[in-house]
């Protein structure tokens, strides 16, 4: 499921498909063209990441790494169990 999106509680989303919008709408994972239709009216990147849609041709993939990297790092000196 993808943010921001309404599943009402009666709602079932098969293993590997994906639910996108308000209304929602449970497309197979296969129909890019559909998930991208809707994703666009959205705001995921800023609802998940706090982040601008980048340009077209661009990614938000190197940023969204760096956080995650940095992310992982505080916990480098836990230990190990």
């Amino acid at each position: 499921m993808h943010l921001p999106t309404v599943l009402p509680a009666d709602s079932m989303v098969p293993i590997g498909w994906v639910a996108v919008g308000d209304p929602v709408r449970i497309l197979p994972p296969e129909d890019h063209a559909g998930i991208r239709a809707v994703q666009q009216n959205q705001d995921f990147p800023g609802s998940f990441f706090g982040l601008d849609r980048p340009a077209d041709g661009k990614s938000l993939m190197p940023t969204i790494s760096e956080r995650f990297g940095r992310g992982l790092g505080r916990d480098s000196n836990d230990p190990q169990i």
